[in-house]
């Protein structure tokens, strides 16, 4: 068992290792503050100048983690009180693992299902303008991959709360409800909050899903003029378009024609690294408020 531990251990700090080699190489060719501020992605122009600014590969990032969170969150967390309080064991035994199964498809599948049949979709009906690839049907691709995380660990998370909570409430007069919403939640909550940040994580690393149906273009939206001049962005200039999500990026770099020991190629690991910092802070966070807020019995 401890040598198991250490060889994931190792794996990681490799990771790591490997990932801040290769950017430390690109930091001392293109500056880190450009790399960081920069407005404009091309990491292999016709012509052109190399430019790699992580800006609107963040953007695009951010869109599909925030949109994606809309949808999984509280379909996950409703989800999730159903199975812990409402439904009954045999319901539960059936239920469960179907859900679960959503985790098990190919993430290629859900891109496949969102640029075939969502986007078709939503261009018939409510979006006629609707680019055949676009931030929304991919966000909501990663929202329903990312539910069954979200459900999984709040249900664990309630079904640790102690039946004598709940009699406690039901003696008070409370009806299924109150119990559920006022006794149950904020007994898991550092369960529920912890899967929440998970699945946060999960979206901003998904790859297949917006390389399929999200497309590639590395644009921030226009900016535009409301009343009394105040800027502000269109959703449909951000939902309804093309876009590019940082995992999209490195996927191009790789399938191109680039070599190692150029920028670019040294730019993935850049991007790389980025991410992995970013999920371990959220990790790190996760970790925090469960042992911060958990209840112990």
């Amino acid at each position: 068992m401890l040598v198991c531990a250490a060889v994931t251990l190792l794996t990681t700090v490799a990771i790591a290792f490997t990932l801040l080699h290769d950017t430390i190489s690109f930091v001392q060719e293109y500056p880190i503050v450009d790399f960081l501020t920069g407005l404009e992605w091309s990491p292999n122009p016709a012509g052109g100048e190399l430019l790699f600014g992580i800006v609107p590969l963040l953007f695009g990032t951010i869109v599909v983690t925030i949109t994606s969170a809309f949808i999984a969150l509280p379909i996950g967390t409703l989800t999730a009180i159903y199975l812990s309080e409402y439904a009954s064991t045999r319901k539960r035994a059936i239920l469960k693992p179907m859900l679960e199964i959503l985790a098990g498809i190919p993430t290629v599948v859900y891109g496949y299902f969102a640029l075939v049949y969502i986007t078709p979709a939503l261009q018939a009906t409510l979006f006629p303008s609707m680019s055949t690839f676009n931030a929304l049907s991919a966000s909501l691709m990663v929202g329903i991959m990312v539910i069954p995380m979200v459900s999984s660990i709040s249900e664990d998370a309630m079904s640790a709360v102690p039946d004598e909570l709940r009699q406690a409430g039901y003696g008070l007069g409370a009806t299924k409800f109150e119990v559920s919403t006022g006794v149950v939640v904020p007994a898991s909550i550092s369960g529920i909050v912890s899967s929440y940040i998970l699945a946060i994580s999960r979206a901003i690393g998904e790859t297949m899903i917006v390389v399929v149906a999200m497309g590639s273009n590395a644009t921030l939206p226009t900016v535009r003029e409301g009343l009394f001049n105040i800027p502000f962005i269109h959703p449909g200039d951000v939902l309804l378009e093309q876009g590019m999500t940082i995992t999209v990026a490195m996927v191009n770099i790789v399938g191109g024609d680039l070599v190692g020991g150029t920028i670019p190629y040294d730019a993935m690991f850049a991007l790389g690294l980025f991410l992995f910092i970013t999920t371990l802070i959220m990790n790190i966070i996760s970790d925090i408020i469960a042992e911060r807020y958990r209840e112990e019995y």
